[in-house]
């Protein structure tokens, strides 16, 4: 048999990879040069042979621990050599406590790529490249949002369509105060207003009355919002470990709010694909396993984390060196513009 190092387990980009675990009740332990998991459900048996059940650590991303999770420090080093990023959470995906946050263990590496931090420090001194930067994200975001949306034949059987007067104002709206914007304050207005606006949408697409955002509540609607929030959380952190980029170094959120940039990140996929299937699932009464499934199963679809690293990466690179001002948030714009459309050829060819 062919031997390998722990580095080669690096070798499947994490753009790439399939997998995010999310795992309760069990332990998680090395064997046998394996990460596997055991479940007390079947630790009574006497039939050891199925109690374990492998990891894939080398086409994994994050992996969420919650209740009733223990892990060995042999296990943790095999996921650090693997790149994988270990999270622990409260039941579902989300905190115990909502004044708690998940909590990441990165992995420690200096050969991680320098040139993206490089760039996002030349423009994240600079007010007004940083302001450019955070408008960057947000007009990606709605951008993400319309091409989804437009695509997504799941989507569109349940209601959601581009068409409705009602979003399209909204969206206008959004374009016309971002744009204006002369702080990170005005964004994040403009941001919880378009927020409002599509909580107020899928709540009618999908007959829920009165529905209200509330994170500590105990609806389905909100339940579920806060869980695939946590998991488009997992991949913003990814994206950022394995470009180098510190999550402290935000655009758009408030600079002693704990894994801002995280946030900031994460903000590029959420609308256009955990808050309509947040509402999906709660109309069709789904399981928490149901609806963790499902938003996976879209991430991939729609390659979630394959824009927030080109997003990324296209800001740091280009935004950082570029000297003229006056061009930076148009160019931005450009460069995002074109992500949008390869990812949207690549899924045409397929």
């Amino acid at each position: 048999m062919e031997q390998f190092s722990p580095s080669d387990m690096k070798t499947i980009l994490h753009s790439k990879r399939a997998n995010m675990y999310y795992l309760e009740y069990c332990r998680v332990m090395q064997k046998d040069g394996r990460v596997l998991y055991l479940t007390e459900a079947l630790s009574n048996k006497k039939s050891g042979e199925n109690q374990y059940f492998n990891i894939p650590i080398a086409n994994t991303t994050v992996l969420l621990l919650g209740n009733g999770t223990s892990i060995t420090q042999a296990a943790m080093r095999m996921l650090a050599q693997a790149g994988v990023l270990v999270g622990f959470c409260g039941g579902g995906g989300t905190p115990l406590y909502m004044s708690c946050e998940v909590e990441w263990f990165t992995p420690q590496s200096e050969y991680r790529p320098t040139e993206y931090l490089h760039g996002w420090l030349q423009f994240w001194f600079d007010d007004e490249k940083r302001l450019d930067a955070a408008k960057t994200f947000q007009t990606a975001r709605l951008d993400y949002l319309e091409r989804i949306w437009t695509k997504d034949k799941d989507l569109k059987s349940e209601g959601f369509t581009l068409q409705d007067a009602s979003l399209q104002s909204a969206f206008e709206t959004f374009h016309n105060r971002t744009d204006a914007a002369a702080k990170q304050s005005d964004l994040l207005l403009t941001e919880a207003q378009l927020t409002k606006a599509l909580y107020k949408y899928a709540a009618n697409a999908v007959s829920i009355d009165d529905f209200t955002r509330q994170h500590d509540s105990n609806d389905k609607a909100n339940d579920f919002l806060n869980h695939g929030n946590y998991l488009a959380y997992g991949l913003a952190a990814c994206c950022l470990w394995v470009l180098g980029i510190p999550h402290g170094f935000a655009v758009m959120h408030g600079k002693t709010r704990r894994g801002a940039l995280v946030f900031d990140v994460a903000d590029l996929i959420k609308d256009a694909i955990v808050l309509p299937w947040a509402f999906v699932c709660a109309k069709e009464n789904a399981t928490e396993q149901e609806f963790r499934q499902q938003i996976l199963q879209k991430f991939t679809d729609h390659k979630a984390l394959d824009f927030m690293f080109e997003t990324v990466k296209s800001m740091a690179l280009h935004l950082g060196s570029s000297s003229n001002k006056q061009n930076d948030f148009e160019e931005q714009e450009t460069l995002v513009g074109r992500s949008l459309e390869r990812q949207n050829d690549e899924d045409t060819e397929r």
